[in-house]
């Protein structure tokens, strides 16, 4: 298994005139420890609107700055939004390419189509539409990349023929990633070929094992991948935070570990609502509909943190206490570990301990 750095770059209230500054700056600093201290990857979500939790808007241009400082981390987009307005794929198959260049081939490109009502609306996306526009746009940045010249006629996007350019270096190209939390989506990125990153806070590695046997089933299938090859790997994410002491461990993780999930669930969850009254399918954001549906006496509030640990749903604790949480997630057949280290508002010592401890006594094992 091997893991990864992973960011919403939440900018907690209340803020200062360098609140965002020190958010990104700190993240660059992490990243950089990320590479020192023997990561595999690091990735960030790209969100729009939703503040405090995620002030990620332009990642790449983030990524471009990691790549010039580090040596062999790898970069994914945890996700592309793919859906019409947010990024044409034409303007995706180069950002990747160009990202894919400077870092000497070290990007992961992974996909989704957005989750929040506040995201959709504010880019007037219709969610039934979602779907098929995510499909439709990754075939399109595969043809860019695989062709010399290339043109299409697509339902959302059209383009006469043109040399996309420049090339990735990954050739036939970089690993294409695709984001789910639902079953049925863990199915159809195995129909894909695509790899999975499975979304969704929370949940116990019994659980993610169940969802991941779903994909394997499906990938395991696949003879007509959307990219030029099968990308058979499985990501999750999960909170992650390491001290030398447990209950140093515990006092920095408590208010952000139980501040990020039932944030997290209400952003999505509020989609349910638009997609119900327009009576559409709800596809991956069913998990957020069901929590929602069944959260009417509001217990997401009684969420703690000795839930999550008791169910195994977070990697805290000591060096030897996070080796072992993680070693449940490899059992369950996670390929790439994806690890929110700063969920809100942990402090910045605090996340470079974790990236040191980690980096130091539990990666190698895995390794």
């Amino acid at each position: 298994m091997k893991f990864a750095l992973f960011y919403e770059i939440p900018v907690p209230r209340p803020w200062e005139p360098d609140s965002e500054l020190l958010a990104y700056q700190h993240t660059l600093e992490q990243a950089i420890a990320g590479d020192k201290f023997g990561w595999d990857a690091f990735w960030t979500v790209e969100h729009h609107f939703l503040e405090e939790y995620s002030h990620c808007s332009n990642p790449e241009v983030l990524y471009g700055a990691i790549a010039a400082r580090t040596e062999r981390i790898r970069l994914g987009y945890g996700v592309r939004l793919m859906p019409k307005p947010y990024n044409h794929p034409v303007r995706t198959a180069e950002s990747v390419a160009v990202l894919d260049l400077i870092s000497n081939g070290r990007v992961d490109l992974g996909t989704g189509r957005s989750a929040t009502r506040a995201e959709l609306e504010g880019f007037g996306i219709d969610p039934g539409e979602s779907r098929q526009m995510w499909q439709e746009a990754i075939e399109h940045v595969v043809g860019c990349w695989t062709h010399d010249h290339y043109e299409f006629e697509g339902t959302y996007w059209q383009m006469p023929k043109r040399r996309v350019q420049p090339k990735p270096m990954q050739q036939p190209h970089p690993p294409l990633w695709g984001a789910t939390t639902s079953d049925e989506g863990h199915a159809q990125m195995g129909d894909l070929g695509l790899g999975l990153c499975s979304f969704a806070v929370g949940l116990p590695p019994s659980e993610v094992q169940r969802k991941i046997d779903i994909y394997r089933d499906a990938v395991s299938k696949c003879t007509k991948p959307i990219g030029a090859f099968v990308n058979n790997q499985a990501a999750t994410f999960t909170m992650a935070i390491c001290a030398p002491d447990r209950n140093e461990a515990i006092a920095n993780a408590r208010e952000s570990f139980e501040w990020y999930p039932v944030t997290g669930a209400r952003q999505i969850a509020t989609l349910s609502d638009m997609m119900a009254e327009r009576n559409q399918e709800l596809g991956t954001y069913a998990y957020a509909a069901d929590m929602k549906q069944h959260d009417d006496e509001g217990l997401l509030d009684l969420l703690t943190l000795e839930i999550l640990m008791d169910t195994n749903a977070c990697v805290l604790g000591t060096p030897e206490e996070c080796l072992e949480a993680c070693k449940a997630y490899e059992a369950a057949g996670v390929d790439l570990l994806l690890c929110l280290v700063n969920p809100f508002k942990i402090s910045h010592e605090a996340v470079m301990q974790t990236i040191e401890l980690m980096g130091t006594h539990v990666i190698p094992k895995f390794h």
